[in-house]
C-alpha cells in the first residue's frame, strides 16, 4: 500500500500543480472581465437591442441580480478566456504517460475541438441568436410590452453559445468514432431516427423546455448530424487504400 502511494505521489502532485495553474488563471482572467464587465454585458445585450430597437434597455427585479449576473459573466468569459491554457495544462499532465503516435493524434483532437468549438460559438452569437431574438420579440406590440430580465437574458445567451458550441463536435466525433473502429460505417445511418430523437430531446434540455427554441436548435443539428455521416464515408473512402 505505501509503495503504490509514494508511486502514485508525483503524479498526485503534477495533477495538484496543474490544478492551482488552472484555478490561477481562471481567477486572473475572470477579475479582469468584470473590470470591462459593462463592455463585456453591453457587447452581450447588443443584438437583442438590434432585434428590437424600441426596447432601450433590460431590468431586473432583485437587488441582487445585477451584480450575481455580472459575477456569473465574467466566470464565464474567464472560462472561455483560459480556455487553451486550460488544455495546455491537461496536455502537459497525460502527455507524459503517451506514446509519439498517440501524441499526435491527442494534439489533432484537441486542435480539431477547439477550432470546432470556436466556430459554433461565433455561429450562434453572430448568426443564430439574433434571428432567434428577432422572431421571439416580434410577438411585441400595443398589448404586448417585452422587460427581458438582466439575467435571464445572460443565461439564455450563454446556454445558446454553449449549446453550439458543442453541437459543432458533433461531425468530429462522429468520424472519430468511425475512424477508430468503436462503430461501424453505415451505423449512424442505419440509426438515424433513434439519434433524431436524441437530438430533440438535449435540444429540448439545452432551450429548458422553449418549444420554438428547440426547432431552432434542432434543425442545425439534424445538418450537422448529415453532414457527420457524410464526413464519415468520405474519409473511411480516402482511407482504404491505405
Amino acid at each position: 500500500m505505501r509503495a503504490a502511494l509514494e508511486h502514485f505521489a508525483p503524479h498526485h502532485q503534477e495533477l495538484r500543480k496543474r490544478l492551482i495553474i488552472s484555478f490561477l488563471v481562471i481567477a486572473g482572467t475572470s477579475v479582469i472581465a468584470y473590470l470591462f464587465i459593462d463592455e463585456i454585458a453591453g457587447f452581450c445585450m447588443r443584438p437583442l437591442f438590434q432585434a428590437y430597437p424600441d426596447l432601450g434597455h433590460m431590468v431586473y427585479t432583485k437587488l441582487t441580480e445585477a451584480f450575481v449576473s455580472y459575477i456569473k459573466l465574467s466566470l464565464l468569459v474567464g472560462i472561455v478566456v483560459s480556455f487553451p491554457v486550460l488544455l495546455y495544462q491537461i496536455w502537459m499532465f497525460v502527455a507524459p504517460g503517451l506514446l509519439d503516435h498517440e501524441r499526435r493524434i491527442a494534439r489533432r483532437i484537441v486542435l480539431w475541438s477547439t477550432l470546432l468549438f470556436a466556430a459554433g460559438a461565433l455561429f450562434a452569437f453572430f448568426i443564430v441568436l439574433p434571428r432567434m431574438l428577432s422572431f421571439f420579440m416580434s410577438y411585441a406590440g400595443n398589448n404586448l410590452r417585452p422587460m427581458p430580465k438582466l439575467g435571464l437574458y445572460l443565461t439564455f445567451v450563454a446556454r445558446t453559445v454553449l449549446a453550439f458550441g458543442i453541437a459543432f463536435e458533433i461531425p468530429f466525433l462522429m468520424v472519430m468514432t468511425v475512424k477508430t473502429g468503436l462503430i461501424k460505417r453505415n451505423h449512424f445511418s442505419t440509426k438515424r431516427k433513434f439519434f433524431y430523437i436524441a437530438i430533440v430531446v438535449l435540444s429540448f434540455l439545452l432551450t429548458a423546455g422553449d418549444v420554438t427554441a428547440t426547432a431552432l436548435l434542432s434543425l442545425p443539428l439534424f445538418g450537422l448530424y448529415e453532414a457527420g455521416i457524410v464526413a464519415g464515408r468520405v474519409f473511411i473512402r480516402r482511407q482504404k487504400p491505405e
